[in-house]
């Protein structure tokens, strides 16, 4: 990353004193961590009370069919400390609840949604917002995917939407996701948080991003 102009090695740095925590630990969480603690990110951290299912495996490739039934997030930790012994790695196996984010969340710099659910999403910009903390979350279904981020002084994903989301919906689950959709979103998230935490380029800020896999078409919609 070094050789990384716009990061260097005052980059590098930086990328080694932060912390970043994920919640979520499948399609999207899984390679977000493994390419921030590759990237040098000093601390990552993650939780997810969820365990490996064969079935969700064509996306979520961090994990094998013999680790089937054994928590995503003591699975995960393994795999980052082979990858990145440097890594100071937090895994927790739990679910992120209204009661714990607070204090998980004001342990790190920078927080990544990678959950696949519309009352998840919507406590954890709560809770960012509350807290003063900038995040990402990115979505996915079938092959479309979004991202968008969120800092103090910008707009948060709640104000973009129209109507509220119906809680009780699962995306994933009532849509189903293809692989590639969901490996490009979670590289997406993973750049979002090493520009922030590098201080370079130009965050998605009051800006949505979509993509159509099927068609190649992107949009960028900027919000103010």
């Amino acid at each position: 990353m070094t050789a990384i102009a716009e990061i260097g090695t005052e980059g590098m740095e930086r990328l080694r004193s932060s912390r970043v925590f994920i919640v979520g630990c499948g399609a999207l969480g899984s390679p977000v961590a493994m390419y921030l603690a590759g990237s040098g990110v000093g601390t990552v951290g993650f939780a997810d009370f969820d365990t490996i299912d064969i079935s969700n495996l064509h996306r979520q490739l961090f994990y094998e069919t013999g680790q089937a039934g054994r928590n995503k997030a003591e699975v995960l930790k393994e795999r980052i400390v082979r990858l990145n012994p440097e890594c100071k790695v937090n895994a927790l196996e739990t679910l992120i609840t209204e009661k714990n984010a607070p204090e998980i969340f004001s342990e790190y710099d920078f927080i990544i949604d990678a959950t696949d659910n519309p009352s998840s999403k919507f406590l954890i910009e709560k809770t960012c917002i509350s807290l003063g903390i900038p995040y990402t979350t990115g979505g996915v279904s079938e092959f479309h995917g979004q991202v968008i981020s969120w800092a103090p002084g910008h707009v948060p994903l709640s104000e973009l939407l129209s109507a509220p989301l119906d809680p009780s919906a699962m995306p994933c689950q009532i849509n189903g996701v293809a692989g590639p959709a969901a490996g490009l979103i979670a590289a997406i998230e993973a750049s979002e948080a090493i520009k922030h935490l590098a201080g370079i380029g130009e965050m998605l800020y009051d800006k949505l991003f979509t993509i159509d896999l099927l068609t190649m078409e992107t949009h960028l919609f900027r919000i103010c």
